[in-house]
């Protein structure tokens, strides 16, 4: 081969060694390199790495009686190992997830993605949506997942989930957006309405856990599965979740503090509807159609968000608010007030006689359940070794009827226990819906009439 510059297919080689070398890594005579890992890190990735710390995994015992099971050969209770996952929306620990994966269990354990193990409580449930709020016992702040919005998915649209599958902890699945508005019926005392449908791989273990979009916003909380179907898994809209969960977080719910605003999301932000009478927001000048901007110097996107700002506050406070008015943005000071004593005051002899915390049912969200009763009250916690607990009424259940009485508000059952014959109904019998069956049982109260307020 005769010396001297090179000629015009050795020039084509050295094109093709520099393109090469770009794409392992290695400069090529002063190119600029093209590094290869920056060619991986694609917009799922990316995803994924933004939500992974504020996904954790959920595990919990809980005890089967033979009346949970269709079918158990040994008639006796026996403890079984559930799994699912969760999603933190607040610093301080509180997580979402649903509602089955912690329904009695009596210790729940959350591992992080670090692989720390922490110990959670229940806070707050909501069973006909399948939703419910867990508070992790944290040391230090924990990442919280970046909400997103369901109002404007697309079929079609790219999705990635992230949950606890089959135990194998934070696996990772993506797919598409397959369908939305899917009504699902599973089992039969549970039924879900307004579904997303995706072929992304959900399995046993991811629920709860966030359905993302590829931005890593949580636009959806996986919650079913359809069995014996392949690439046909389903998620609660995020927007329908944070509604629920805006009410499980209320400071009024949870008997912290009182605010009086009622909001709910709208398409342009955070609207609010109305305001209690009396109440801390309408003496600071709240108003019906005002949006809110910021609660305490946090910006508010979701309704759930005012909840975040006010939890933990104490009655007294002056928090800084600011609303847009008619395209204004007005500052107001909200100045928190105490839980009403009025609101506790009808739960004591409940609690104190059958050992039930009730909560009148939303007539609109009663009707989901297509029941011939007008009405009835949500059992939010039940007494340990009280009537109603040995009669196996459970959180979830709905009380719509005692005796002869239905119960479609809080003085119906407080005329109950205020008969001057109520020993006489002993037991008293008690009517409840439990999914979309109607159950019923005896009370025995005459060992709890001494003991009537």
């Amino acid at each position: 081969m005769p010396k001297g510059n090179p000629g015009p297919m050795w020039g084509c080689v050295s094109v093709l060694l520099a393109a090469a070398a770009m794409l392992v890594g290695a400069p090529a005579h002063g190119v600029s390199r093209v590094s290869a890992s920056e060619l991986r890190r694609t917009a799922t990735v990316r995803a994924v790495e933004r939500v992974r710390d504020s996904v954790v995994n959920i595990h919990g015992e809980k005890t089967l009686t033979p009346a949970d099971e269709e079918f158990n050969p040994f008639q006796s209770d026996r403890r079984v190992s559930g799994m699912g996952t969760g999603v933190v929306i607040d610093e301080r620990g509180y997580a979402v997830t649903n509602y089955h994966v912690v329904e009695d269990v009596e210790e729940i354990e959350v591992t992080t993605a670090a692989g720390t193990t922490l110990m959670a409580k229940l806070v707050a449930q909501d069973p006909l949506s399948d939703l419910a709020v867990i508070k992790i016992n944290a040391e230090s702040p924990l990442p919280i997942v970046r909400l997103g919005t369901s109002r404007d998915l697309m079929p079609g649209e790219p999705v990635i989930a992230v949950g606890n599958a089959y135990g194998y902890e934070h696996t990772v699945t993506r797919g598409i957006i397959s369908a939305l508005h899917r009504t699902v019926q599973v089992g039969d005392t549970q039924k879900y309405e307004d579904l997303i449908q995706t072929d992304a791989s959900i399995n046993p273990g991811n629920s709860g856990g966030p359905l993302l979009n590829i931005d890593g916003e949580m636009i959806g909380i996986n919650v079913a599965v359809r069995v014996g179907a392949q690439g046909i898994g389903f998620a609660i809209p995020v927007n329908n979740a944070m509604a629920v969960v805006a009410k499980l977080l209320s400071t009024r719910r949870l008997g912290k503090n009182w605010h009086g605003i009622v909001a709910h999301d709208g398409p342009r932000g955070v609207l609010v509807e109305t305001t209690d009478d009396n109440s801390p927001a309408s003496k600071s000048g709240v108003r019906p159609c005002d949006r809110v901007v910021s609660v305490a110097g946090h910006e508010v996107d979701h309704a759930v968000d005012i909840e975040r700002a006010l939890l933990d506050r104490q009655p007294g406070e002056e928090i800084a608010m600011v609303v847009r008015r008619d395209e204004t943005r007005v500052p107001l000071e909200l100045v928190l007030a105490a839980v009403p004593r009025s609101k506790h005051a009808a739960v004591d002899p409940i609690w104190k006689v059958l050992g039930l915390k009730l909560e009148p049912v939303p007539a609109k969200v009663f009707e989901r359940y297509r029941s011939r009763y007008h009405g009835g009250l949500a059992v939010l916690a039940v007494r340990p070794k009280s009537p109603a607990s040995r009669q196996g009424i459970r959180r979830g259940d709905v009380l719509v009827g005692m005796h002869i009485w239905e119960t479609v508000s809080m003085d119906n059952v407080q005329y109950i226990l205020n008969r001057p014959d109520f020993a006489r109904l002993d037991p008293l019998k008690f009517y409840i819906l439990r999914g979309n069956e109607t159950l019923y049982g005896h009370l025995p109260v005459s060992a709890s009439v001494a003991r009537r307020p």
